[in-house]
């Protein structure tokens, strides 16, 4: 899929996600990249098959003290590669797939951004997504 037609995909995923969580993220940009480094994938101990969808990089707004400012932007990457495969059913790629792909990892990726714990996201994931209590 053409990058161009992958960002529109990701304002829709982003689009799904509640105004008042959206409202409160600041300073904070979506990149897309093609895929994780290989560097990256070794220094979070994954070997192939294992990949990643997404990464939050920066401070989480808990640990941020009075002094945070003047800083770059905290960082989600996107990589499309692995979401768009992860949306392929029998060689072919279904963008609801990829819409609900893209919308399950900035979430998980945003939670890190509120400084959520694992356990934490991964229950918001299953009300928000799944909606099971």
């Amino acid at each position: 899929m053409r990058r161009e037609a992958f960002d529109g995909l990701v304002g829709d995923a982003l689009a799904s996600i509640p105004r008042r969580f959206r409202d409160a993220m600041q300073n904070i940009v979506i990149v897309v990249e093609d895929e994780p480094p290989a560097d990256l994938l070794r220094e979070m101990g994954m070997r192939p098959p294992q990949t990643l969808l997404g990464l939050y990089q920066g401070t989480p707004l808990p640990h941020r003290g009075w002094d945070h400012g003047n800083v770059l932007p905290d960082r989600i990457l996107l990589f499309q590669g692995p979401l768009e495969r992860s949306a392929t059913v029998a060689h072919d790629l279904d963008e609801r797939d990829l819409v609900v792909a893209i919308g399950e990892t900035l979430i998980h990726e945003i939670g890190h951004y509120f400084g959520l714990s694992e356990a934490e996201i991964e229950e918001i994931e299953e009300k928000y997504w799944h909606g099971r209590p």
